[in-house]
């Protein structure tokens, strides 16, 4: 028998400290070692404090090892995560399987550390022995896993050798939480909420508005026209700020599905627009380009600027008010308002798979209840006969459908003013008996050149009739 078969038979022999402690690792740091912790590291504040993973990935407030890092090796470590946050239920599945008798909880740290190495063999393109050496280094220079190397090496090698079965054993296990697809079974079914599911895993999409021509941008770009007017690039098309239009502020970067709120509201031409939670500012440069005379509210000071600062790429202006909305109280009415909420931001699972990990039902609760305090201001903010369109990216009615027909019950001169699905062709089975808007993940197939998908969006167009 291999020595290979006997860890997997005798896991306690490992788990137990007993027997000969490997030694400590000497010579020069191996290549790509720190880049490995730091995975490893991230990914345990993901999943065992819920700690988003932007904010850990940002380069001036986040993570201390990821931020020392080459620039090389931080774009390995967000490959790493995301593919690990991505297919992490079938990781773990794999790996019960090979470590037979569960790690003790003190081993948490070495389940990351297995999490990362099988993420690269599964699923990433790096060699499956470099993957397999570093996760062992990291075990040998941590005190708290160092008696789990030999473990480490045994279940690595053997999923290197065995990962095809793997893979195949664990295609219908389920890539969502389980708190997360009941809630999605309970509103879409069990093919769609499956949909759903299975969207996490494919590549995000990079979508652009532009500000005029979307079929000329798209023939220059190599792009793809889709029926929100947005154009999407190649999976493979480089650095967004080295494109041509780019510099010259033609287009910016958003999603296909949070360009719909805007679009709504048609043309603004001399009116008096609100943004209410406006940075980092694509809706706002909408609004703007449609004519309207934009006041952009944002309660971050820094997160203004960067509003500004991409405004002034575009061409484009508006005045920023530094404030909480709950809190604002303009001297004059808006004739429209666009209110996209804070959210659970479940909707955009492809492009942040840690959404899944760092939010429960308690968070939906409490931030719908958000929303409705929001939105019930915002209403007190419109001229009569002016609109509003609510939105945010969930993928749950309780914080669309729902509060809005709670919200609409006690205010009967507000009312929804329905979406025509002909004004929207590819896009008709988003649009709701009510005229609203409800995209998910699974929608716009991919292409031969062209990935699929867009984010959860859910947007309604209400009418003030008083």
């Amino acid at each position: 028998m291999s020595d290979d078969r006997k860890q997997k038979t005798h896991p306690k022999r490992h788990n137990g400290g007993k027997g000969p402690r490997p030694a400590e690792p000497a010579g020069p740091e191996k290549p790509g070692l720190r880049a490995r912790q730091a995975a490893a590291k991230i990914l345990a504040a993901v999943v065992d404090r819920r700690t988003p993973l932007d904010g850990m990935l940002d380069l001036e407030n986040g993570n201390p090892a990821y931020k020392q890092l080459s620039d090389a090796d931080r774009a390995l470590v967000r490959a790493i995560l995301n593919t690990a946050l991505r297919h992490l239920l079938r990781i773990e599945a794999i790996l019960d399987t090979l470590v037979g008798t569960p790690l003790p909880e003190g081993a948490r740290a070495l389940h990351h550390v297995l999490t990362v190495a099988a993420a690269q063999i599964l699923y990433l393109d790096v060699p499956d022995h470099s993957a397999v050496d570093l996760a062992v280094e990291q075990a040998q220079i941590d005190p708290r896993n160092r008696r789990f190397a030999s473990l480490t090496n045994a279940v690595l090698r053997r999923l290197s050798r065995e990962k095809a079965s793997h893979l195949s054993a664990t295609r219908t296990v389920s890539v969502i939480p389980a708190w997360f697809e009941a809630r999605l079974v309970a509103v879409y079914g069990k093919e769609r909420a499956a949909r759903i599911g299975e969207a996490l895993l494919e590549p995000s999409t990079i979508d652009l508005t532009v500000k005029s021509d979307p079929e000329g941008w798209a023939a220059r770009l190599g792009g793809l026209v889709l029926p929100t007017g947005s154009v999407r690039l190649p999976t493979a098309s480089g650095a967004i700020p080295a494109l041509e239009g780019f510099e010259a502020g033609e287009w910016w970067v958003q999603d296909a599905a949070a360009s719909i709120p805007a679009k709504l509201f048609g043309p603004l031409a001399g009116k008096q627009v609100a943004d209410l939670c406006a940075a980092p500012g694509g809706k706002t440069a909408q609004l703007a380009l449609a004519g309207g005379v934009v006041t952009a509210l944002d309660q971050s000071g820094n997160r203004l600027k960067r509003l500004v600062g991409n405004l002034d790429r575009l061409g484009l202006s508006a005045t920023t008010v530094e404030a909480n909305m709950a809190d604002y109280k303009p001297a004059n009415l808006f004739d429209a308002i666009l209110l996209d909420a804070p959210c659970s931001s479940t909707g955009t699972i492809r492009r942040h798979p840690d959404v899944l990990w760092t939010k429960g039902p308690e968070d939906i609760e409490k931030l719908a209840r958000l929303q409705e305090r929001l939105l019930r201001h915002s209403l007190t903010l419109v001229k009569p006969g002016g609109t509003l369109v609510f939105s945010n990216c969930s993928l749950d009615p309780s914080e669309g459908e729902e509060m809005i027909a709670r919200v609409l019950a006690d205010n009967p001169a507000w009312r929804i003013d329905p979406v025509d699905p002909a004004d929207w062709p590819g896009l008709e089975a988003a649009i709701s008996s009510r005229g609203e808007f409800r995209t998910t993940p699974a929608m716009l197939p991919a292409t031969a050149t062209h990935a699929g998908g867009m984010d959860g969006f859910y947007a309604v167009r209400l009418r003030n009739g008083s």
